[in-house]
C-alpha cells in the first residue's frame, strides 16, 4: 500500500513538473520575473541587473551562506559559469564539460552530467565553460570537444547533441548558448588554430541546423540545408587565400536585441596575429587590411542569419583585441535606444540599436599606446610605431621590431561580464591594467597547430594594482570611481535595485559595493579565486545571491609576468549561495 502510495505521488510530481516549462515569454520577461534566472546575462540584453531591492545597502551586511556544493573530484582548473535558476532547482556547468542540477532549497545534487571529453582537445584558455541555456524540458549547454548537448532537465538524459565542428581542427566551444524563438544559437572558439568564426541556429526540439553564417568575408552561410549568401565580399579586405583560415571565432556567444530582433555576436582576432602577413600592416591598393569582419561586431537576423550591420572595433588588429566582449542594450538618459561594448582594445563604445552605427568612444584603460584617439567614424587613430614590426624586414628574417603595446593582449577587458544598472545609469566596467612587449614571427597554418605568428611578454604597469572595476557613464565615458585589486580581475559584475554592484577578485573575496561610491559594503572569503558570474533570485519572501568560485581561466595560462603575481591562488569548484533571511532584512 505504501508503495503504492509513493508510485502515484510520484506520478503526480512528474505530472506536475511536466507543466513547468521554459517558454519564449520566460526568456523574454527574464529580468522582471526574479523568481529566476533563465538567461546567460540575467535577460538577452546581457544588463546583469536585477530590480530585487529587498537586500540593499543598509542590509547586506546581514547576507548569510545559504548553502555550498562543491563540484568535487579532481576536475577543477577556471569556473567561469553562471548560474541558471528555474522551477527550484540550479543548473551550473563546470569545468571539463560537466552539467549539475542541484536542489535550491537544500544544496544536494540532483544530477550530474560529464561529457567524457576525448583525447587531444586544443582548448585555447583553460577547460572553462561559461553556462547553459534552457528552454521547454531540456537543458542545453556545449562541450570542448565543440559539440552541443541537449539533456532532459529533470533527469539528465541526453534528449539529442550534434557537432558544432572539428576538435582536431582546433574547434572547441565555452559560451553559454543563447535562445531565440525556437531556435539555440551558438558561436565557436579556436582562435588562435586558424579556425573560421561562425554563428549557428538549431531548433531546440530536434537539434537540426536551421542556418549558419561564417563571420569572415569570403564564407558561404546555409539556410535550410542550403547555401545561402557569401559573408562579405572575397577578397574585399583580405589578400590571396588567408580568408580561408581566417579566424574571428565567436566564443562568446551573444545577446539579443528584441526591439530591432537582432542578434549581436562578437568576433575575435583574426588568424595569424602577425598584421603583415595579412596585408594589415601596410594596406595595398584597393585592398584596405581591415580583414573584415574580424573583431567586429555583428547584427544578425536571427530567422536567416543575414547579416544587418557590422562594425569593426579594430580594423587591421595586430594585437589580439578580438572584438567578442559583450553589446548591452540600454536607454540612454535622452531616451535614445543604444548598445553598449568594453572592447579588449581599452575603448568602451556607445553604438546605435537600429543599425549599429557608432555614436562615440572613450578609453576605459589607461596609457593606450596602440591607438591615440577614436576619430568621428569610430576607426581608431593608429599609432603606426607602436605596431609590432614585419619579421619579413627583419635582417635575419626571423623576429620582427619588438614594441611595447597597452593593453596586453588578454586586454583592458576580456570575456568577464560588465553590468548596467538601471538605479544609477552607469556601466561597471571589470579591466586590468597592464601591457606587454610583443613582436611578429613568420608562420605558416598547419590543421590543428597553433596559429599566431606572434611572441609576446605581458607586464603590469603598476605597482599597487592590476585589477580595476571602474563606474562608467557611458554619456561621458567619466569613470565616476574605481575600485583597484592586486591581481587581475576576471569575473562576472551583477547589479541590483537596492544600490549593490557583486563581483569576485582571484583572491577568493565575494563582494558588494556601493553603486554610487563603490564603497565595499561586505564581503566573503570563497576559498578559491573568483572567475565566474553572480546571480540574484528571490525564494519564499527572501533575496538569494549565488556565485561559483574556482581560480583559473587565461590569466595562470598565459599571464607570464602577472601569472607569477597570483601563482599561490588555490583552484576550487564551489557554488556558494547566500541568502538575506528575512528577519533580517530590515535591520541596520
Amino acid at each position: 500500500m505504501n508503495r503504492f502510495i509513493l508510485a502515484v505521488t510520484a506520478g503526480l510530481l512528474a505530472t506536475g513538473a511536466a507543466q513547468a516549462q521554459v517558454t519564449e515569454d520566460d526568456l523574454a520577461n527574464d529580468q522582471s520575473i526574479t523568481t529566476q534566472v533563465v538567461t546567460n546575462g540575467m535577460g538577452r540584453h546581457l544588463q546583469r541587473y536585477s530590480p530585487l531591492d529587498t537586500l540593499n545597502k543598509d542590509n547586506v551586511q546581514n547576507l548569510v551562506p545559504a548553502w555550498a556544493f562543491s563540484m568535487g573530484g579532481e576536475k577543477q582548473r577556471g569556473q567561469e559559469t553562471q548560474p541558471i535558476v528555474y522551477d527550484g532547482v540550479m543548473y551550473v556547468t563546470g569545468s571539463y564539460s560537466r552539467l549539475y542540477a542541484i536542489d535550491l532549497a537544500s544544496g544536494e545534487e540532483l544530477w550530474q552530467y560529464d561529457a567524457r571529453l576525448p583525447e587531444g582537445i586544443l582548448p585555447c584558455c583553460d577547460v572553462i565553460n561559461r553556462g547553459a541555456a534552457i528552454y521547454g524540458d531540456k537543458i542545453i549547454f556545449g562541450t570542448l570537444d565543440a559539440r552541443l548537448v541537449a539533456l532532459d532537465r529533470k533527469t539528465g538524459d541526453v534528449v539529442w547533441r550534434d557537432k558544432i565542428a572539428d576538435y582536431k581542427a582546433g574547434y572547441s566551444y565555452t559560451a553559454a548558448p543563447l535562445i531565440v524563438n525556437g531556435l539555440v544559437i551558438t558561436g565557436n572558439s579556436g582562435g588562435e588554430f586558424g579556425i573560421v568564426g561562425e554563428v549557428q541556429a538549431r531548433d531546440v526540439e530536434t537539434g537540426d541546423m536551421v542556418w549558419t553564417r561564417p563571420v569572415i568575408e569570403g564564407h558561404m552561410g546555409t539556410l535550410n540545408g542550403e547555401e545561402s549568401t557569401m559573408t562579405g565580399e572575397l577578397n574585399a579586405t583580405w589578400p590571396g587565400d588567408l580568408w580561408k583560415t581566417g579566424g574571428g571565432a565567436t566564443w562568446l556567444g551573444g545577446s539579443y536585441d528584441a526591439e530591432t530582433d537582432t542578434l549581436i555576436f562578437g568576433t575575435g582576432n583574426p588568424a595569424p596575429w602577425n598584421s603583415h602577413l595579412r596585408g594589415a600592416g601596410s594596406p595595398s591598393e584597393g585592398n584596405t587590411g581591415d580583414n573584415l569582419y574580424a573583431a567586429s561586431r555583428l547584427g544578425i537576423d536571427p530567422a536567416t542569419g543575414e547579416i544587418k550591420w557590422h562594425f569593426q572595433t579594430t580594423p587591421r588588429e595586430g594585437w589580439d583585441y578580438d572584438g567578442v566582449n559583450e553589446v548591452v542594450a540600454y536607454e540612454d538618459a535622452d531616451g535614445n535606444k543604444r548598445f553598449a561594448t568594453a572592447d579588449r582594445n581599452g575603448f568602451f563604445y556607445v553604438l546605435n540599436r537600429e543599425d549599429g552605427a557608432f555614436v562615440d568612444a572613450h578609453p576605459f584603460v589607461k596609457d593606450i599606446t596602440w591607438a591615440s584617439d577614436i576619430d568621428e567614424t569610430g576607426r581608431p587613430v593608429f599609432v603606426e610605431e607602436n605596431r609590432p614590426g614585419d619579421p619579413s624586414a627583419a635582417a635575419d628574417g626571423g623576429k620582427g621590431e619588438v614594441v611595447f603595446s597597452a593593453p596586453g593582449f588578454l586586454g583592458g577587458k576580456n570575456w568577464m561580464p560588465m553590468a548596467y544598472s538601471q538605479n544609477t545609469g552607469l556601466f561597471y566596467v571589470p579591466s586590468n591594467e597592464w601591457g606587454m612587449d610583443i613582436w611578429n614571427e613568420p608562420v605558416t597554418y598547419k590543421k590543428g597547430a597553433a596559429y599566431l605568428g606572434s611572441g609576446f611578454t605581458i607586464k603590469p604597469m603598476y605597482e599597487d594594482h592590476i585589477g580595476s572595476l571602474k563606474a562608467i557613464d557611458p554619456a561621458t565615458g567619466e569613470w565616476k570611481w574605481e575600485f583597484k585589486n592586486e591581481a587581475p580581475l576576471w569575473g562576472g559584475v551583477m547589479t541590483t535595485a537596492g544600490g549593490l554592484v557583486f563581483t569576485g577578485t582571484p583572491e577568493g573575496k565575494f563582494l558588494a559595493l556601493d553603486d554610487e561610491t563603490g564603497e565595499v559594503l561586505w564581503s566573503f572569503q570563497t576559498g578559491s579565486g573568483i572567475v565566474g558570474q553572480p546571480v540574484t533570485w528571490d525564494q519564499d519572501g527572501e533575496q538569494y545571491v549565488s556565485v561559483v568560485s574556482g581560480w583559473g581561466g587565461a590569466v595562470p595560462l598565459w599571464g607570464g609576468e602577472v601569472a607569477k603575481k597570483v601563482n599561490y591562488l588555490n583552484q576550487g569548484g564551489t557554488v556558494w549561495t547566500f541568502k538575506l533571511p528575512k528577519q533580517l532584512a530590515s535591520s541596520n
